[in-house]
């Protein structure tokens, strides 16, 4: 029976043990907020990542790696975005025991690294639209307590795309295509998720609007994992990107950008997770299928020739398997593997051998079936394709029983004593109102539904001053 008490009344404790004891990262580098990426926690994440570049080989866009170091000029060229981020940036001051004449600083994001050559290297309306994406470390001096792969000072795995456009319409085109990429990703990781068009004091700097997309965590806090920006012209202008239209005028582009990083690997290991561990949906796991032989003395069959066959037919069928031949206990075999997530065992002994089958567990529901040895490529890719689906199901399940719409601020504080979650409310669009129902409530506003739910307020008063409606306001705890 799956159980899953730790892991949604000690969420933290649970979480923390799981980076160490699942092998996904080594927390005890003497820089706080730097880790280790452990070989299975890598190989996940790089399966995760497998996915973001094929999506962006097939919309269109191209890799690039760009220096880390930027220069203090360029950072300064954009007033509200050097606002945004100077109080967290690692400055580098001095090579050797020199002072530097221009201090460099760790890039934060690379809006300001990159805007300086996106004006060379774009030229006219046939350069359009320009698209680009890198994978690089990032660099936060977090302040806050940090917590592995949610918030740490360096960003190892962050994913950033960036756009430049004709027109502001096309921009908006690309944040649709950013929004059916992210949507993509996210079945492939099982994942339900919301996304709100941030409050305008919220959204990323020098940005025109922004737009966040979270999952629900088991504690009934919310976690950001992916973020759209449409700049307008913002930038273009403070680093003067222009480009030549087919009129021979010159215009400034239109410009996004699109982010993510190394918390889609924490998501995936809050929301699906037991209190046994990982569970790892089947596209990402570096092991779909491990096949563990249980042997017995004294009997004429080789349980590891008839387990290493079985792997080897799995393989060239397409899955990930892993025989595991280690000299220790089946019990403890079947500990490590549910602990790693992974998806499938397969057990095979000297009477599964005689009569030509195997017992298949999955890891999602710890149900097991005995099955037809030659039906086994057919039943594990069925099961297989059950699992994601359950998964995704009792995600969906858990975040929309977290998700609760109200008219009124003391509903939204009964709603957030009894249980966690996000909650909808009425708001007049007004930015002190807004601010003072954060206050209030002790909680974030996420911002407002995307697409706007607009026939879903006709009618509704704001729930702080009582003024006419116009927007859903998301509020909720956030890591």
């Amino acid at each position: 029976m799956v159980k899953r008490k730790r892991w949604s009344e000690e969420f933290s404790e649970w979480y923390n043990e799981l980076i160490e004891t699942a092998g996904i990262q080594d927390k005890r580098y003497p820089v706080k907020g730097m880790n280790i990426w452990l070989p299975y926690g890598l190989k996940i994440m790089r399966n995760i990542e497998r996915f973001i570049h094929e999506e962006m080989e097939r919309t269109g866009h191209e890799e690039v790696l760009f220096p880390a170091l930027i220069p203090e000029t360029e950072f300064q060229k954009e007033a509200e975005h050097i606002a945004g981020f100077e109080g967290e940036v690692f400055w580098v001051t001095h090579a050797g025991h020199d002072p530097l004449e221009v201090r460099l600083i760790m890039r934060p994001t690379s809006e300001t690294a990159m805007y300086s050559m996106f004006s060379l290297w774009i030229r006219s309306h046939a350069d359009l639209p320009f698209k680009i994406y890198q994978i690089v470390n990032v660099y936060r001096y977090e302040t806050k307590h940090t917590r592995p792969l949610i918030r740490v000072r360096e960003i190892s795995r962050f994913f950033e795309a960036h756009t430049a456009h004709d027109s502001f319409e096309d921009a908006e085109r690309q944040i649709k295509e950013d929004l059916e990429i992210f949507g993509r990703l996210m079945k492939k990781l099982a994942m339900p998720y919301i996304v709100s068009k941030r409050p305008e004091w919220d959204k990323f700097p020098g940005a025109f609007y922004s737009l966040g997309a979270e999952v629900m965590m088991p504690d009934g806090r919310t976690l950001q994992i992916g973020t759209m920006h449409n700049y307008k012209q913002n930038f273009a202008k403070a680093y003067n990107i222009l480009y030549e239209t087919e009129e021979g005028e010159h215009e400034y582009v239109h410009q996004t950008t699109y982010g993510m990083s190394e918390r889609l690997l924490a998501a995936v290991m809050a929301v699906h997770g037991d209190d046994r561990g990982l569970v790892l949906p089947p596209a990402i796991a570096p092991i779909q299928v491990v096949i563990v032989p249980i042997p017995k003395r004294d009997s004429p069959y080789d349980v590891y020739a008839y387990a290493r066959g079985i792997a080897e037919e799995l393989r060239r069928a397409g899955f990930r398997v892993h025989v595991d031949e280690r000299d220790i206990r089946p019990g403890r075999k079947f500990y490590d593997w549910e602990l790693k997530g992974v998806p499938l065992r397969i057990e095979v002994g000297p009477r599964d051998i005689e009569n030509g089958k195997a017992v298949l567990a999955r890891r999602d529901t710890l149900e097991k079936s005995v099955i037809e040895r030659n039906e086994l490529i057919d039943k594990v890719r069925e099961t297989l394709d059950d699992i994601h689906k359950n998964l995704y199901e009792r995600a969906r399940e858990f975040l929309e029983s977290h998700i609760k719409r109200v008219d009124t601020l003391e509903e939204a504080k009964e709603v957030f004593e009894d249980r966690k979650g996000v909650v909808e409310i009425p708001w007049c669009g007004d930015e002190n109102c807004g601010l003072e129902m954060e206050e209030i409530l002790d909680a974030k506003m996420l911002g407002i539904p995307h697409p706007e739910e607009k026939a879903k307020i006709k009618g509704k008063k704001c729930a702080h001053c009582g003024r006419d409606a116009k927007f859903v306001a998301r509020f909720a705890r956030t890591y």
